[in-house]
Protein backbone atom coordinates (compact mmCIF):
# COMPACT_ATOMS: atom_id res chain seq x y z
CA UNK A 1 0.00 0.00 0.00
CA UNK A 2 2.85 2.43 0.43
CA UNK A 3 3.54 3.18 -3.24
CA UNK A 4 -0.26 3.96 -3.90
CA UNK A 5 0.06 5.75 -0.48
CA UNK A 6 2.67 7.79 -2.08
CA UNK A 7 1.15 8.37 -5.31
CA UNK A 8 -2.21 9.93 -4.00
CA UNK A 9 -0.25 11.80 -1.72
CA UNK A 10 1.76 13.66 -4.12
CA UNK A 11 -1.72 13.95 -5.91
CA UNK A 12 -3.02 15.72 -2.84
CA UNK A 13 -0.08 18.28 -2.52
CA UNK A 14 0.34 18.90 -5.55
CA UNK A 15 -3.55 19.79 -6.23
CA UNK A 16 -3.23 22.00 -2.85
CA UNK A 17 -0.80 24.02 -3.86
CA UNK A 18 -3.21 25.55 -6.41
CA UNK A 19 -3.74 26.69 -10.48
CA UNK A 20 -1.92 30.30 -9.31
CA UNK A 21 0.84 29.18 -7.71
CA UNK A 22 4.49 28.66 -9.56
CA UNK A 23 5.60 24.72 -10.65
CA UNK A 24 8.95 25.50 -8.86
CA UNK A 25 6.95 25.37 -5.75
CA UNK A 26 6.18 21.56 -6.09
CA UNK A 27 9.87 21.18 -6.86
CA UNK A 28 13.10 22.00 -8.12
CA UNK A 29 13.06 23.53 -11.71
CA UNK A 30 15.93 24.64 -13.92
CA UNK A 31 15.36 26.27 -17.32
CA UNK A 32 18.88 27.57 -18.27
CA UNK A 33 21.95 26.31 -18.75
CA UNK A 34 23.15 24.85 -15.46
CA UNK A 35 23.03 21.85 -12.92
CA UNK A 36 20.56 20.39 -11.15
CA UNK A 37 20.75 17.60 -7.93
CA UNK A 38 18.20 15.30 -7.81
CA UNK A 39 18.75 14.39 -4.15
CA UNK A 40 15.21 12.43 -4.02
CA UNK A 41 16.06 10.77 -7.92
CA UNK A 42 19.26 10.45 -6.93
CA UNK A 43 20.34 12.27 -10.15
CA UNK A 44 22.70 15.19 -11.58
CA UNK A 45 21.42 16.75 -14.62
CA UNK A 46 24.29 19.34 -16.72
CA UNK A 47 22.40 21.54 -18.85
CA UNK A 48 24.05 23.68 -21.51
CA UNK A 49 22.53 25.37 -25.16
CA UNK A 50 25.10 27.42 -27.20
CA UNK A 51 22.94 29.52 -30.24
CA UNK A 52 24.24 29.10 -33.64
CA UNK A 53 24.87 31.48 -36.61
CA UNK A 54 20.98 31.56 -37.99
CA UNK A 55 20.09 33.82 -35.27
CA UNK A 56 17.99 33.47 -32.27
CA UNK A 57 18.62 30.18 -30.45
CA UNK A 58 15.29 28.77 -30.87
CA UNK A 59 16.59 25.73 -28.18
CA UNK A 60 15.35 25.32 -24.70
CA UNK A 61 14.88 23.10 -22.17
CA UNK A 62 13.56 21.99 -18.47
CA UNK A 63 14.95 19.83 -16.13
CA UNK A 64 12.65 19.44 -12.98
CA UNK A 65 13.08 17.53 -9.73
CA UNK A 66 10.46 16.40 -7.63
CA UNK A 67 7.98 16.18 -10.58
CA UNK A 68 4.34 15.78 -9.06
CA UNK A 69 5.77 15.88 -5.43
CA UNK A 70 7.26 12.99 -5.85
CA UNK A 71 10.70 12.82 -4.19
CA UNK A 72 12.13 9.95 -6.57
CA UNK A 73 11.02 11.47 -9.87
CA UNK A 74 12.57 13.71 -12.06
CA UNK A 75 11.81 15.39 -15.74
CA UNK A 76 13.74 16.22 -18.19
CA UNK A 77 12.69 17.88 -21.62
CA UNK A 78 14.60 19.60 -24.71
CA UNK A 79 12.98 21.68 -27.69
CA UNK A 80 14.37 22.80 -30.91
CA UNK A 81 11.85 24.99 -32.08
CA UNK A 82 12.13 25.85 -36.38
CA UNK A 83 10.69 28.73 -38.38
CA UNK A 84 10.21 32.33 -37.83
CA UNK A 85 8.54 31.96 -34.51
CA UNK A 86 10.00 28.56 -33.29
CA UNK A 87 11.75 30.23 -30.54
CA UNK A 88 8.27 31.13 -29.14
CA UNK A 89 7.00 27.68 -29.79
CA UNK A 90 9.66 25.80 -28.55
CA UNK A 91 8.97 27.73 -24.97
CA UNK A 92 5.35 27.22 -25.29
CA UNK A 93 6.00 23.84 -25.52
CA UNK A 94 8.33 23.62 -22.71
CA UNK A 95 6.08 25.63 -20.33
CA UNK A 96 2.85 23.62 -21.45
CA UNK A 97 3.96 19.99 -21.74
CA UNK A 98 5.21 18.90 -18.02
CA UNK A 99 2.75 20.39 -16.49
CA UNK A 100 0.04 19.33 -19.12
CA UNK A 101 1.33 15.64 -18.68
CA UNK A 102 1.66 15.98 -14.76
CA UNK A 103 -2.18 16.72 -14.55
CA UNK A 104 -3.47 13.62 -16.60
CA UNK A 105 -1.11 11.34 -15.17
CA UNK A 106 -2.50 12.36 -11.92
CA UNK A 107 -5.89 12.10 -13.10
CA UNK A 108 -5.07 8.90 -14.33
CA UNK A 109 -3.32 7.26 -11.27
CA UNK A 110 -6.21 8.53 -9.05
CA UNK A 111 -8.91 6.82 -11.38
CA UNK A 112 -6.82 3.53 -11.97
CA UNK A 113 -6.09 3.52 -8.16
CA UNK A 114 -10.07 3.76 -7.19
CA UNK A 115 -11.80 1.36 -9.71
CA UNK A 116 -8.78 -1.50 -9.66
CA UNK A 117 -7.16 -0.92 -6.65
CA UNK A 118 -2.94 -1.08 -6.04
CA UNK A 119 -2.09 -4.40 -7.74
CA UNK A 120 -3.69 -2.89 -11.28
CA UNK A 121 -1.69 0.13 -10.80
CA UNK A 122 1.70 -1.63 -9.93
CA UNK A 123 0.84 -3.30 -13.32
CA UNK A 124 -0.17 -0.42 -15.56
CA UNK A 125 2.34 2.31 -14.97
CA UNK A 126 3.86 2.63 -18.66
CA UNK A 127 0.33 2.36 -20.01
CA UNK A 128 -0.50 5.20 -17.67
CA UNK A 129 2.75 7.55 -18.16
CA UNK A 130 1.74 6.18 -22.11
CA UNK A 131 -1.86 7.07 -22.29
CA UNK A 132 -0.91 10.65 -20.36
CA UNK A 133 2.11 11.39 -22.94
CA UNK A 134 -0.21 11.64 -25.82
CA UNK A 135 -3.73 13.22 -24.30
CA UNK A 136 -0.87 15.64 -23.18
CA UNK A 137 0.57 16.49 -26.31
CA UNK A 138 -2.42 16.71 -28.62
CA UNK A 139 -3.96 18.79 -25.62
CA UNK A 140 -0.67 21.46 -25.93
CA UNK A 141 -1.16 21.04 -29.76
CA UNK A 142 -4.47 22.23 -29.72
CA UNK A 143 -3.40 25.17 -27.15
CA UNK A 144 -0.75 26.17 -29.59
CA UNK A 145 -3.15 25.94 -32.67
CA UNK A 146 -5.95 27.99 -30.60
CA UNK A 147 -3.21 30.82 -29.29
CA UNK A 148 -3.98 34.22 -30.65
CA UNK A 149 -0.41 35.62 -28.89
CA UNK A 150 1.14 32.64 -30.94
CA UNK A 151 1.47 32.47 -35.16
CA UNK A 152 2.79 28.26 -35.37
CA UNK A 153 1.28 27.96 -38.96
CA UNK A 154 4.81 27.29 -40.88
CA UNK A 155 6.47 27.42 -37.36
CA UNK A 156 6.71 24.63 -34.71
CA UNK A 157 8.97 22.96 -32.50
CA UNK A 158 10.18 19.26 -31.22
CA UNK A 159 10.17 17.83 -27.79
CA UNK A 160 11.95 15.06 -26.60
CA UNK A 161 11.27 14.31 -23.12
CA UNK A 162 11.94 11.41 -20.06
CA UNK A 163 10.56 11.08 -16.70
CA UNK A 164 12.74 8.44 -14.48
CA UNK A 165 10.77 7.13 -11.60
CA UNK A 166 12.95 5.11 -9.44
CA UNK A 167 14.59 2.78 -11.66
CA UNK A 168 12.17 3.51 -14.56
CA UNK A 169 12.40 5.97 -17.55
CA UNK A 170 9.77 6.64 -19.76
CA UNK A 171 10.75 8.26 -22.90
CA UNK A 172 8.67 10.28 -25.35
CA UNK A 173 9.64 11.96 -28.59
CA UNK A 174 8.21 14.18 -31.06
CA UNK A 175 10.71 15.13 -33.95
CA UNK A 176 14.39 14.46 -34.45
CA UNK A 177 15.94 15.14 -31.21
CA UNK A 178 17.40 12.09 -29.68
CA UNK A 179 18.06 9.89 -26.49
CA UNK A 180 21.33 7.82 -25.79
CA UNK A 181 22.41 5.98 -23.28
CA UNK A 182 25.63 5.62 -21.81
CA UNK A 183 25.80 1.93 -20.39
CA UNK A 184 29.11 0.05 -19.30
CA UNK A 185 30.08 -3.08 -20.97
CA UNK A 186 31.21 -6.49 -20.13
CA UNK A 187 35.23 -5.03 -20.94
CA UNK A 188 34.36 -2.28 -18.85
CA UNK A 189 33.98 0.16 -21.88
CA UNK A 190 31.06 2.93 -22.55
CA UNK A 191 28.85 1.57 -24.79
CA UNK A 192 25.88 3.76 -26.71
CA UNK A 193 22.41 2.71 -27.07
CA UNK A 194 20.34 4.99 -29.25
CA UNK A 195 16.69 5.09 -27.05
CA UNK A 196 14.30 7.04 -30.06
CA UNK A 197 14.04 6.96 -33.90
CA UNK A 198 14.71 10.36 -35.27
CA UNK A 199 11.12 11.35 -37.26
CA UNK A 200 12.91 12.08 -40.22
CA UNK A 201 10.09 12.25 -43.59
CA UNK A 202 11.68 9.54 -45.28
CA UNK A 203 11.39 6.95 -42.72
CA UNK A 204 8.93 4.55 -44.54
CA UNK A 205 6.23 4.72 -41.89
CA UNK A 206 6.51 8.19 -41.64
CA UNK A 207 6.41 9.09 -45.46
CA UNK A 208 3.55 6.29 -45.58
CA UNK A 209 1.47 8.42 -43.59
CA UNK A 210 2.45 11.66 -45.34
CA UNK A 211 1.89 10.47 -48.49
CA UNK A 212 -1.46 9.12 -47.61
CA UNK A 213 -2.52 12.64 -46.76
CA UNK A 214 -1.86 13.79 -49.85
CA UNK A 215 1.48 15.35 -48.68
CA UNK A 216 5.06 15.13 -50.51
CA UNK A 217 8.26 14.10 -49.40
CA UNK A 218 11.18 14.37 -51.40
CA UNK A 219 15.07 16.12 -51.45
CA UNK A 220 16.38 19.17 -53.20
CA UNK A 221 18.51 18.54 -55.56
CA UNK A 222 21.02 21.31 -53.51
CA UNK A 223 20.31 19.19 -50.56
CA UNK A 224 21.18 15.73 -51.25
CA UNK A 225 20.32 13.70 -48.65
CA UNK A 226 17.86 16.16 -46.68
CA UNK A 227 14.48 14.81 -47.16
CA UNK A 228 11.57 17.10 -46.53
CA UNK A 229 7.43 17.73 -46.23
CA UNK A 230 6.34 19.84 -48.58
CA UNK A 231 2.41 20.67 -49.55
CA UNK A 232 0.58 19.18 -52.34
CA UNK A 233 0.42 22.19 -54.75
CA UNK A 234 3.37 24.30 -53.52
CA UNK A 235 7.03 24.12 -52.74
CA UNK A 236 6.26 24.73 -49.05
CA UNK A 237 6.84 24.51 -46.34
CA UNK A 238 10.03 22.08 -46.52
CA UNK A 239 10.00 20.75 -43.08
CA UNK A 240 12.86 18.74 -41.97
CA UNK A 241 11.36 16.26 -39.94
CA UNK A 242 7.72 14.12 -39.65
CA UNK A 243 6.16 14.82 -36.27
CA UNK A 244 6.22 18.30 -34.49
CA UNK A 245 4.14 20.99 -32.64
CA UNK A 246 2.81 23.31 -34.51
CA UNK A 247 3.75 23.11 -37.59
CA UNK A 248 -0.38 23.60 -38.88
CA UNK A 249 0.32 24.29 -42.46
CA UNK A 250 1.08 20.61 -43.10
CA UNK A 251 -0.92 18.91 -39.86
CA UNK A 252 -3.82 17.62 -42.50
CA UNK A 253 -1.03 16.02 -44.94
CA UNK A 254 0.53 13.85 -42.25
CA UNK A 255 2.63 15.60 -40.11
CA UNK A 256 1.38 14.30 -36.34
CA UNK A 257 2.59 15.94 -33.05
CA UNK A 258 1.54 12.27 -30.97
CA UNK A 259 4.83 11.16 -29.76
CA UNK A 260 6.33 7.72 -29.99
CA UNK A 261 6.58 6.69 -26.33
CA UNK A 262 8.63 3.69 -25.06
CA UNK A 263 10.32 2.26 -21.50
CA UNK A 264 13.62 1.56 -20.11
CA UNK A 265 14.55 -0.53 -16.76
CA UNK A 266 17.83 1.07 -15.45
CA UNK A 267 20.27 -1.25 -14.02
CA UNK A 268 23.30 -1.06 -12.36
CA UNK A 269 25.50 -0.91 -15.86
CA UNK A 270 23.28 2.04 -16.98
CA UNK A 271 25.27 5.20 -16.06
CA UNK A 272 23.80 8.02 -17.71
CA UNK A 273 21.06 9.42 -20.53
CA UNK A 274 21.63 12.36 -23.01
CA UNK A 275 19.16 14.37 -24.35
CA UNK A 276 20.40 16.38 -27.23
CA UNK A 277 18.93 18.36 -30.25
CA UNK A 278 19.87 17.79 -33.93
CA UNK A 279 22.33 20.49 -34.03
CA UNK A 280 24.21 17.97 -31.96
CA UNK A 281 23.79 14.97 -33.53
CA UNK A 282 23.86 16.03 -36.96
CA UNK A 283 28.26 16.25 -36.57
CA UNK A 284 28.56 13.69 -33.67
CA UNK A 285 27.71 9.97 -33.24
CA UNK A 286 26.12 8.24 -30.39
CA UNK A 287 29.51 6.70 -29.53
CA UNK A 288 31.44 9.69 -29.72
CA UNK A 289 28.89 11.77 -27.45
CA UNK A 290 29.29 8.99 -24.56
CA UNK A 291 32.72 8.78 -24.95
CA UNK A 292 33.15 12.56 -24.37
CA UNK A 293 30.18 12.40 -21.70
CA UNK A 294 31.71 9.54 -19.75
CA UNK A 295 35.68 11.23 -20.27
CA UNK A 296 34.60 14.70 -19.04
CA UNK A 297 36.17 15.16 -15.03
CA UNK A 298 33.58 17.45 -13.86
CA UNK A 299 30.11 16.57 -14.80
CA UNK A 300 28.86 19.95 -14.19
CA UNK A 301 30.95 20.41 -17.49
CA UNK A 302 29.71 17.40 -19.51
CA UNK A 303 26.57 18.87 -21.35
CA UNK A 304 29.16 22.19 -21.83
CA UNK A 305 31.74 19.66 -23.32
CA UNK A 306 29.13 17.84 -25.71
CA UNK A 307 28.01 21.34 -27.11
CA UNK A 308 31.28 22.90 -27.35
CA UNK A 309 32.78 19.33 -29.36
CA UNK A 310 29.49 19.88 -31.67
CA UNK A 311 30.28 23.27 -32.35
CA UNK A 312 33.71 22.08 -33.16
CA UNK A 313 32.67 19.47 -35.65
CA UNK A 314 30.56 21.83 -37.27
CA UNK A 315 33.55 23.97 -38.86
CA UNK A 316 35.34 21.05 -39.15
CA UNK A 317 32.91 19.20 -41.06
CA UNK A 318 30.50 21.52 -42.42
CA UNK A 319 32.48 24.45 -43.49
CA UNK A 320 30.45 26.34 -45.34
CA UNK A 321 27.25 26.39 -43.29
CA UNK A 322 25.93 27.96 -40.26
CA UNK A 323 26.66 26.50 -37.11
CA UNK A 324 23.06 25.16 -35.86
CA UNK A 325 22.05 26.09 -32.48
CA UNK A 326 23.24 22.77 -30.21
CA UNK A 327 21.73 22.15 -26.96
CA UNK A 328 22.21 19.25 -24.76
CA UNK A 329 21.05 17.26 -21.33
CA UNK A 330 22.93 14.50 -19.67
CA UNK A 331 21.59 12.96 -16.66
CA UNK A 332 23.62 11.08 -14.58
CA UNK A 333 22.23 8.34 -12.82
CA UNK A 334 24.66 7.40 -9.75
CA UNK A 335 26.88 9.25 -7.43
CA UNK A 336 30.38 9.43 -8.95
CA UNK A 337 32.95 6.78 -7.54
CA UNK A 338 34.82 8.22 -4.43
Amino acid sequence: MRQLSSLLQGLARSMALGKERKEEEQGTVLRTSGTLWGEGSETFAAVWSRRGEKGTNQDCSVVWEGFGCQEDTIFCGIFDGHGQWGHYVSKAVRDSLPPSLLCRWQEAVALTSLIDGEKKLGDCQFDLWKQSYLAAAAAVDEELRRSRRLDAVNSGSTALSIVKKGDTMVIANVGDSRAVLGTMSDDGSIAAVQLTIDFKPNLPQEKARIVQCKGRVYCHDDEPGMHRVWLPDREAPGLAMSRAFGDYCVKDYGVISAPEVTQRRINARDQFVILATDGVWDVISNEEAVQIVAGTPDREKAAKRLVQCAVRAWRRKRRGYAVDDCSAICLFFHSPPS
